[in-house]
C-alpha cells in the first residue's frame, strides 16, 4: 500500500487515541478513571435538545448553506456583539464541523508552502500537526523563566520573514492559564502592525475562575473588522459541554470568510443543519446553564489542587481557567509517556503526556469529570509514585498491593 509522505508525517490525536483506551478498558469491566478527557459530564442544554428535536421532527435535513444557517449566525453575531463588543455582518462568519475545523480553515485558507506559525508552549496537540497538513511551519515558543506564560519578547525573537500567523488560546489548553490583557494587547498591535495573522482559539473562553475575564482581541486594536488581522475562533463544544455536537464558527474579514467557504464547501459541502440547529437553541437559550456548569469546574479545580498539593514532589501552577491543569512530574521521571503508561496500567488512570504539548515531564489532568474522578484519579496516582503514600490500594473490587517502590 503507497501512503502519501505528507500523510505519513501526521502524529496520531494522542487525546483521541486515550478516548479510546479508555472507552475499551470500560468495555472490559475495568474500573478506570479518565483524568485525560477534554470534555465535562454535564447535558446538553435543554434549549439545544428541543431545538434539534423540533428540526428532526421536520423530516427537512438537507443541505445548508455551506457558510451556516442564517439563523445560528443571526446568534453567533449577537454573541460576539454581547461578548467581544464588536459588531460583525453575516458576511463575517462561518460555521464548521467543530471549532477545529475552524482552524484547519483557516490555516489552510492562509498558508503558502513553508509559511511558518508560531504557537506557544504547552500548546493544543492539533495545532503543530494542522500547520503541517497545510504545509506550513510550526515555530514553537516554549516561556524560559518555566512559567505558562508567554513573554512578548519570547515571540519577537521567533518572528521571521516567513512568519504568517500566531495561534494564542487563552484560557490555555493544556495549562489552564489566562494571558494578561497587557501580553495579549501587545501582540495584537505587534501583529497587526507587522502583518501577521491573530488567530484566537477561545473556545474556553468563559470556562475562566477566581472573577477572571480574559480579554477580547479586539479591544486592543483600531482596525475594523474587515481590515484587522484578528481572526476569532469559538463554538458550543466547551461552553455548553456539547463536544459531540461539533459547531464551531470563525469570525474574520469577509474576504477570508469568502475563501473558507470555498474551502469548506469542497470538504464536508456543510455543518450539519441538524446539529446547527442545536447550537443556535444553545446561544439563544438561558445562559445560566453556562455559569453552573462553570461553578461545577472551578469546584473540581480547587479540589484537584488541594490533592495535589499534598503530593510530594508535584508543582503545579493553579489553572485561572478551562479544566485542565499541567502539573510537573519531572521528580518521578523525565519520560512522560512512559509515566503516562505506568499510570494506566498500574492504576487504570489515563492522563495524557505532557509530550504531545510541548511540556515533557508534565501530565495534562482533565478535572472535568465527578469529584470522586478527581479525588480517587490523584489518590491511585500517589499510590503508584509516592513513597508516602499507603502501600496497597483497592481498585474496584481488586486489593493492590504496592511492590515497586
Amino acid at each position: 500500500m503507497s501512503i502519501s509522505t505528507l500523510a505519513k508525517s501526521i502524529a496520531e490525536s494522542p487525546t483521541l487515541k486515550l478516548n479510546e483506551e479508555a472507552r475499551l478498558l470500560r468495555e472490559r469491566g475495568e474500573a478506570v478513571i479518565h483524568l485525560g478527557i477534554g470534555e465535562p459530564k454535564n447535558r446538553a442544554p435543554m434549549t439545544a435538545i428541543l431545538s434539534a428535536a423540533a428540526k428532526l421532527n421536520t423530516g427537512d435535513i438537507k443541505y445548508a448553506p455551506t457558510d451556516g444557517i442564517p439563523s445560528l449566525k443571526k446568534a453567533i453575531i449577537r454573541y460576539t456583539e454581547e461578548n467581544y463588543d464588536k459588531v460583525v455582518a453575516p458576511e463575517n462568519v462561518i460555521v464548521s464541523a467543530g471549532a477545529k475545523q475552524s482552524i484547519y480553515n483557516v490555516l489552510y485558507s492562509i498558508l503558502n508552502p513553508q509559511d511558518e506559525v508560531v504557537i506557544l508552549a504547552p500548546y493544543w496537540v492539533s495545532y503543530p500537526e494542522m500547520i503541517k497538513m497545510c504545509y506550513g511551519v510550526p515555530v514553537t515558543v516554549t516561556p524560559e523563566d518555566g512559567s505558562f506564560h508567554p513573554r512578548m519578547s519570547d515571540i519577537q525573537r521567533a518572528v521571521s520573514s516567513a512568519t504568517k500567523a500566531i495561534i494564542i488560546n487563552s484560557p490555555n489548553n493544556p495549562s489552564g492559564t489566562v494571558f494578561s490583557d497587557e501580553f495579549i494587547c501587545d501582540v495584537v498591535q505587534y501583529c497587526e502592525k507587522k502583518g501577521i495573522y491573530v488567530i484566537m482559539d477561545d473556545i474556553y473562553h468563559k470556562l475562566v475562575f477566581d472573577g477572571r475575564k480574559p480579554p477580547s482581541a479586539y479591544k486592543f486594536t483600531e482596525r475594523d473588522i474587515e481590515s484587522t488581522h484578528v481572526i476569532v475562533v469559538n463554538g458550543v463544544s466547551k461552553l455548553y459541554g456539547m463536544t459531540g455536537f461539533r459547531i464551531g464558527w470563525t469570525i474574520a474579514p469577509r474576504k477570508l470568510v469568502e475563501v473558507m467557504t470555498n474551502v469548506q464547501s469542497q470538504i464536508t459541502s456543510c455543518a450539519s443543519p441538524f446539529l446547527q440547529t442545536a447550537a443556535e437553541g444553545a446561544l439563544n437559550g438561558l445562559q445560566g446553564v453556562v455559569e453552573n456548569l462553570r461553578l461545577t469546574i472551578e469546584n473540581n479545580r480547587n479540589i484537584i489542587m488541594q490533592e495535589l498539593n499534598s503530593f510530594t514532589g508535584v508543582k503545579c501552577h493553579k489553572p485561572d481557567g478551562t479544566f485542565y491543569c499541567l502539573p510537573d512530574f519531572r521528580a518521578y521521571s523525565n519520560d512522560s509517556i512512559a509515566l503516562s503508561n505506568l499510570l494506566l496500567k498500574k492504576a487504570m488512570v489515563v492522563t495524557v503526556p505532557g509530550r504531545e504539548f510541548g511540556m515533557e515531564g508534565h501530565l495534562r489532568l482533565s478535572y472535568a469529570g465527578s469529584v470522586k474522578d478527581v479525588t480517587e484519579g490523584i489518590a491511585r496516582i500517589k499510590w503508584v509514585l509516592d513513597p508516602n503514600s499507603p502501600n496497597d490500594i483497592y481498585i474496584g473490587d481488586k486489593k493492590l498491593v504496592r511492590d515497586w517502590l
